[in-house]
């Protein structure tokens, strides 16, 4: 189904508060980072027959690769979010300190559950 709001939206403009997609879960890691590093690990566990010792390096790396993503984006978020609700009147501003209030509950509990 067409999504005229997405659509709108520029595709190299990370969401934030004002800048929110459709409603749903946003994927901390981009499509394509992803992809690389489920491929790095695929590769390691395909490997692992014909040499264990390389795929275990490779499959650390991967994770390594993985847990230094995930830690970049989670920061990105952080600031981003923070410059949203950072020095303004809070009670001028109560809508959107509650969106961000919302994302922080949002993010943290995909952590946790993770």
């Amino acid at each position: 189904m067409y999504d005229q709001t997405r659509a709108q939206q520029p595709a190299d403009r990370p969401p934030g508060l004002a800048g929110r997609r459709a409603p749903g879960v946003e994927p901390l890691l981009p499509t394509d980072e992803r992809d690389r590093i489920v491929r790095r690990l695929g590769h390691a566990v395909n490997t692992f027959a014909d040499a264990p010792g390389e795929a275990l390096e490779e499959a650390e790396n991967a994770f390594d690769e993985a847990t230094e993503a995930l830690v970049n984006a989670l920061t990105e978020r952080r600031r981003l979010l923070r410059a949203g609700w950072q020095d303004r009147d809070p009670e001028t501003q109560s809508a959107e300190l509650r969106l961000a209030l919302r994302e922080y509950r949002e993010i943290t509990g995909r952590l946790l559950r993770a």
